[in-house]
C-alpha cells in the first residue's frame, strides 16, 4: 500500500511543475515587447510631425499668394511694343518736328507720281513714295520725307500749305527737288518717343 502512494505521488509531482513553470500562451501575447512599443512611438510621433509639417507649409503658401495678389502690378512699354514704322515717324517729329508740344501727330503716306502741288497743274511729281508728318494746326508745322532704311532719310522742302500764284511752271518745283537733302535720324529718347508714339495717327 505505501509503495503505491508513493508511487502516485512521484507521478503527480512531475505534472504540477510542468504546469507552473510554463505559463499560456495567451499570457505571453498580452505582454507587450519594449521594442514594438519603441517603434508604434517614434511611428506616431513621425506621423504627427509630418502632419503638422503639411499644415505649415500648406499655410505659409497661402500667405505667399496674399501677399503676391495684394502688390500692385506694374506694367513697362517698351518700344519693342510698336512697329518699325511708328517708332520712325516718332523719331523724325521728335528731332525735326517745328512744335514738340503736339495735341495729335498724323502720318500720311503719298505715292510715287503725286503732284508736289495738288492744286496747280504744272506741279512736278513726288519720285519716290513719301510720308507727310503733320500735327492738328498749321502752326505745327510738317515734314515730308521719305526713308532710306538705313537710318536716314531724304528730306524735301515742300509746304503744307501752298500760297501763290499759279500755275507756277516746272522749273519753279524742279528747284524745290533739287532742295531735297540726306538727313541722319537720331535714336533719341525712348521714353520720348514712345510719348510721340501715343500721338500718332497713321492715315
Amino acid at each position: 500500500m505505501k509503495k503505491q502512494l508513493h508511487l502516485t505521488y512521484f507521478l503527480i509531482i512531475p505534472f504540477v511543475l510542468f504546469g507552473c513553470s510554463n505559463p499560456s500562451t495567451e499570457e505571453k501575447a498580452t505582454v507587450p515587447s519594449p521594442e514594438s512599443s519603441l517603434e508604434t512611438t517614434i511611428i506616431s510621433e513621425e506621423k504627427e510631425s509630418s502632419e503638422a509639417v503639411e499644415v505649415d507649409s500648406a499655410s505659409s503658401s497661402h500667405s505667399t499668394d496674399e501677399v503676391e495678389s495684394s502688390l500692385p502690378s506694374e506694367t513697362y512699354t517698351t518700344l519693342n511694343d510698336y512697329s518699325n514704322e511708328e517708332i520712325e515717324y516718332a523719331r523724325i517729329w521728335l528731332q525735326l518736328g517745328a512744335n514738340q508740344e503736339l495735341d495729335q501727330l498724323y502720318a500720311k503716306k503719298i505715292p510715287a507720281g503725286t503732284l508736289l502741288n495738288p492744286d496747280d497743274e504744272s506741279s512736278a511729281v513726288y519720285p519716290e513714295e513719301v510720308i507727310q508728318l503733320t500735327g492738328t494746326r498749321l502752326v505745327d508745322g510738317s515734314i515730308t520725307y521719305s526713308s532710306n532704311g538705313d537710318g536716314t532719310i531724304n528730306l524735301y522742302t515742300v509746304p503744307l500749305r501752298w500760297d501763290g500764284v499759279y500755275p507756277a511752271g516746272e522749273e519753279f518745283y524742279r528747284d524745290l527737288l533739287d532742295q531735297t537733302k540726306q538727313v541722319s535720324i537720331e535714336p533719341n529718347v525712348e521714353e520720348d518717343i514712345i510719348e510721340f508714339i501715343q500721338l500718332l495717327t497713321i492715315e
